[in-house]
């Protein structure tokens, strides 16, 4: 830039550019190199003012102050940056170690099933995810729940339903269903300011079957022994989890045949709502054979991978998928 003045004259006006220096400093540098950039850019001005004769009128002192203002600019811009990098950074940090306290590793046996995880972050800043997967054995059968971080707590109720009062049968006491009843109002004072938690609990008892209950939460995806799929959508919906006090009925518990061979995908709406670049979602349905792989570890990241590239970038929702595998005692 000093050369070109040079070259070509005070008549030309390149003087004014110095001042780019320290712009792009303070986008990229830190406050340090770009107050050293801005000095040198005021050398250079006021040589050149003095080379050019600028300083006989106004136009040598005036590309001085625009020197110097947006030097003076770019060293704040440099420091607000940083210190909001360096705070995106801890707040990430803590983020981490939070996701992963909520998220403890799932057993990968639990009685006759086999359970695999995958959870995929979608990068937002310094958003924790707010997923959470659990598989747990109680007194009553296996329970596993796929959901919201807010509902985990619910899972480990003192005292959970069991197995015939989440089948609509009679249950044996009134503890059963207001303990479960105490448990979703203790998620809407959990909730605070959040809108509300989509959630879907599934427990496996003696019987080849498992029981739901659906709080607004995508339908488990059942893959057969023999290959067919298909989703265990809930007889109605339900309102989500914190949103019982506007009314509605609570989730009809149903049953669906589960038998060694078959697998169980609960999920997060971040698989089926991601979007390839024309705008369609992932087709969950048509992709089941992906997990058809032996290892259920192999097969649910084989599952992942295809998100990934189904969105063709990162993806713009948290990714949970608890794969559950039905094996015999023999097996």
């Amino acid at each position: 830039m000093a050369a070109a003045d040079v070259v070509a004259g005070p008549g030309v006006g390149f003087l004014p550019l110095v001042s780019l220096g320290p712009a792009f400093s303070g986008l990229v540098g830190g406050w340090r190199r770009t107050a050293l950039i801005g000095a040198v850019a005021l050398l250079v001005c006021v040589g050149l003012g003095l080379y050019d004769g600028l300083f006989e009128e106004r136009r040598g002192f005036t590309a001085m102050a625009s020197v110097a203002g947006v030097t003076a600019a770019g060293i704040a811009a440099a420091v607000m940056r940083l210190r909001r990098e360096a705070e995106l950074a801890s707040v990430r940090s803590v983020a981490e170690v939070a996701q992963r306290v909520l998220l403890r590793p799932v057993p990968r046996t639990a009685g006759p099933l086999q359970a695999a995880v995958s959870y995929t972050s979608a990068v937002a800043e310094a958003r924790i995810g707010g997923d959470l997967y659990e598989v747990v054995a109680s007194p009553h059968g296996i329970r596993a729940i796929v959901g919201m971080c807010r509902a985990r707590g619910w899972l480990r109720w003192r005292r959970p339903p069991s197995c015939s009062a989440l089948s609509g049968r009679q249950p044996t006491t009134s503890r059963t269903w207001s303990g479960w009843g105490r448990g979703e109002r203790s998620v809407a004072r959990e909730l605070e300011g959040e809108k509300f938690v989509t959630a879907v609990l599934a427990e496996f008892g003696s019987e080849y079957e498992a029981v739901f209950l659906n709080y607004g939460h995508p339908a488990p995806l059942v893959v057969r022994e023999s290959g067919s799929v298909d989703f265990a959508q809930p007889p109605s919906f339900a309102l989500p989890l914190g949103l019982g006090a506007h009314g509605g009925e609570g989730p009809r518990p149903y049953r669906v045949v589960f038998a060694p061979g078959d697998q169980l995908l609960l999920y997060t709406d971040g698989v089926t709502e991601a979007r390839d670049p024309g705008g369609s979602f992932y087709p969950l349905g048509d992709r089941a054979g992906l997990l058809k792989e032996p290892d259920a570890d192999r097969a649910l990241e084989a599952l992942r991978e295809d998100l990934v590239r189904h969105a063709a970038g990162p993806l713009h929702d948290d990714a949970a998928m608890l794969l559950l595998r039905y094996h015999d005692h023999a097996g």
